[in-house]
């Protein structure tokens, strides 16, 4: 009688959850899944009602050692044992700590760290900086190139800086700060245009040189990019792009922000998806998975960019938090100790393999795509046309939900499946991913 009763009153407080959220919450929120949060573990979610999901989205790229780490959690109590807030107006162990060990783990030339609140405010101050740096060198620094199909965050600079226009509408000028230009993506799928995936890659960065040298010499005071696109579809440059616009930027002392919000701390099977391609930004951008599920945003830069700078040309009040800074020492140590950068290319590449086998057999999937376990499924009409099929999408994602696998959509046209689970995912989960994921398209392909 009391398990009976106690069911009645978790469903009761379920609907009070979602009766709540749409009475006191502000309506600019995506639509959510119909999951109302009990608690999370691992790579599980809990709702009310007691039914359990894999996390296969990881709260977006943030959960990377998984749900309420042990480790995450006996640091966060530990530093608020200690102290929580006292500001960068004073200093503090435990900010220095985390400042040397990205030094340690970071490209090599990237020494120099500032820590803020989130990957928005990360960006918009790596172009700030870039910024000074050009004021330092004696230049304008004016325009910032940026690229179409990709995310950069929802503030005014880092919204203009995103190259997809549904997150622009009906916002003016707040979505168009001046001096942001955007190019053509390394989006072979897409843009590709008949040439072969090496020579487009090659082309796609000559573009960027070309709009550079358009410009007076002392204009472009950066390039930013994503090594792999997320938001914008899971899209993975051409092997020849990132090497070439490395190589452009060098020639003319141009900072390169390397954007690794959501690709960065082992998600791709590198700790930071530029080492895939060798490539050593002047800037690199980091947030999501930093802080293990508390918020926290870096910007790492090299010794040349930070001499740039002078005492007070930036700040935040919340930026450093011990809290989160404890947190973020605890997941890099997590990551090493576990490996969690090796399992995330051997049961990433499992996925990603499996996903392509399956390519042939379904005209609507378009493109397999990934690194790591940053892997996208791109649907489409047909194969010939390549017409984004965003229902097909959605309707997978929705499907997978019922069978308790959270997935997200993403993509220029919202019609790539993203799978971005934890780190810690186990070769037997996958495949039971796999398993289910099969039978889902199965039955999607009798109904289309």
């Amino acid at each position: 009688m009391l398990r009976f009763l106690a069911k009645k009153i978790i469903v009761k407080n379920m609907s009070n959850v979602k009766d709540l959220d749409s009475h006191y919450l502000v309506n600019c929120i995506p639509i959510r899944d119909d999951v109302v949060v009990r608690r999370a573990y691992g790579i599980k979610i809990e709702d009310e009602s007691g039914k359990v999901y894999y996390d296969f989205f990881s709260g977006i790229a943030v959960s990377n050692v998984g749900h309420l780490h042990p480790k995450v959690v006996e640091a966060v109590r530990k530093q608020l044992e200690r102290y929580d807030h006292v500001s960068m107006l004073y200093y503090s162990d435990v900010v220095v700590e985390l400042a040397k060990k990205l030094a340690e783990v970071a490209p090599n030339k990237l020494k120099k760290s500032f820590f803020c609140n989130s990957g928005a405010e990360a960006v918009e101050g790596a172009v700030k900086f870039a910024k000074k740096y050009a004021s330092y060198k004696g230049r304008s620094g004016l325009i910032t190139i940026s690229f179409y199909g990709s995310f950069h965050g929802r503030t005014a600079l880092t919204l203009t800086l995103t190259g997809q226009g549904k997150y622009k509408a009906k916002l003016g000028n707040f979505a168009n700060y001046p001096g942001v230009i955007h190019v053509t993506p390394p989006y072979y799928y897409r843009f590709g245009g008949g040439m072969d995936e090496k020579s487009f890659g090659l082309w796609a960065a000559d573009y960027v040189a070309e709009v550079i040298d358009y410009f007076e010499p002392d204009s472009v005071g950066a390039v930013i990019f994503e090594p792999i696109l997320g938001e914008g579809g899971i899209i993975v440059p051409p092997d020849t792009f990132l090497p070439r616009l490395r190589r452009i930027t060098e020639a003319r002392d141009i900072p390169l922000i390397i954007d690794e919000v959501q690709t960065g701390l082992g998600r791709t099977g590198k700790m930071f998806a530029c080492e895939h391609w060798s490539i050593e930004p002047d800037i690199m951008t980091l947030a999501k998975a930093l802080g293990g599920g508390l918020p926290i945003g870096a910007i790492v830069t090299s010794e040349e960019i930070s001499s740039s700078l002078e005492p007070g040309d930036h700040f935040s009040t919340f930026g450093g938090n011990p809290i989160s800074c404890a947190a973020a020492l605890a997941v890099l140590d997590i990551i090493r100790e576990e490996k969690l950068v090796e399992n995330a290319s051997s049961v990433g590449e499992y996925i990603l393999n499996a996903l392509k086998e399956l390519e042939d057999d379904y005209e609507f999937i378009g493109e397999v795509r990934g690194k790591g376990l940053m892997i996208g499924v791109e649907f489409v009409k047909d194969k010939d046309s390549k017409k984004p099929a965003q229902e097909i999408a959605q309707r997978i994602k929705l499907e997978m939900l019922k069978k308790g696998y959270i997935l997200g959509v993403g993509g220029i046209y919202k019609n790539v499946l993203r799978i971005q689970p934890p780190l810690i995912i186990r070769r037997e989960e996958a495949e039971k991913f796999i398993e289910t994921l099969h039978e889902t398209l199965n039955v999607t392909k009798m109904q289309s």
